[in-house]
């Protein structure tokens, strides 16, 4: 413990950030800011808003330079700062997930919480929540043909990709369903409007809108250990 921190009474406040540093020479003041905002970054377990980077830098810098200036440094180094659920996060880069499956089993998790594989069903529902939220369980059952279980519904809300919405002004008002923050980070998505097109997934062979319409895609949402679908790993 340091000598201020024994002098300090046990509820006071520490002193408040010097956080314009006007004493430092302008390249040693912005160095300290880049040095605070990395920090704050690194400890945080969520993606972090710029509202809060801004707690420690001058009124006059601008956040975003800071972070560029650090991207830049992390260049060559094997993890990133990446724009994610309206924050920045510390990000392990892609090409190294085959060497952390190798050293752990698996792949640290991408976003806030760690999340189990989603089954074909559940990710196929939250792939309609992201894109038509808000959306009610009716829609989802009548979306696809099919009933789409509470229990199916849970596994989502458990693993904190999905929230209850507004009320459906539909008889009733049911609750809707939207996906969350944690979804944004999760999948390394900055806000929803990163969330590639329907024809995009045509593309990839990732989706087919006739198939899914018709409700041939789907298996039985009653089983939910039917076709594993993988997570990218942090």
């Amino acid at each position: 413990m340091s000598e201020a921190s024994a002098r300090r009474k046990p509820n006071e406040q520490p002193a408040l950030l010097d956080t314009e540093l006007d004493h430092l020479p302008p390249e040693l003041r912005w160095r300290e800011w880049m040095g605070r905002v990395e920090a704050v970054i690194f400890a945080a377990n969520e993606p972090v808003p710029r509202s809060v980077l801004a707690r420690v830098v001058g009124r006059n810098c601008n956040v975003e330079l800071i972070i560029d200036d650090i991207r830049a440094e992390l260049a060559g180094r094997p993890y990133e700062l990446v724009a994610v659920a309206g924050g920045w996060q510390h990000r392990t880069k892609k090409g190294f997930g085959d060497a952390i499956r190798a050293a752990f089993g698996t792949a640290a998790g991408e976003g806030a919480k760690e999340a189990k594989e989603l089954s074909q069903a559940e990710a196929l529902v939250l792939m309609c929540i992201a894109y038509f939220q808000p959306i009610t369980r009716g829609e989802l059952s009548s979306f696809f043909g099919k009933e789409v279980s509470r229990d199916l519904i849970g596994v989502l809300r458990a693993q904190d990709l999905i929230a209850s919405g507004p009320r459906s002004p539909q008889p009733g008002a049911p609750y809707t369903y939207v996906t969350t923050k944690n979804f944004l980070s999760h999948f390394g998505l900055d806000t929803l409007r990163q969330l590639p097109d329907f024809e995009m997934l045509e593309d990839a062979g990732l989706l087919s809108k006739e198939k899914l319409l018709a409700g041939d895609i789907m298996p039985d949402f009653s089983d939910g250990d039917e076709g594993q679908v993988g997570q990218e790993g942090r």
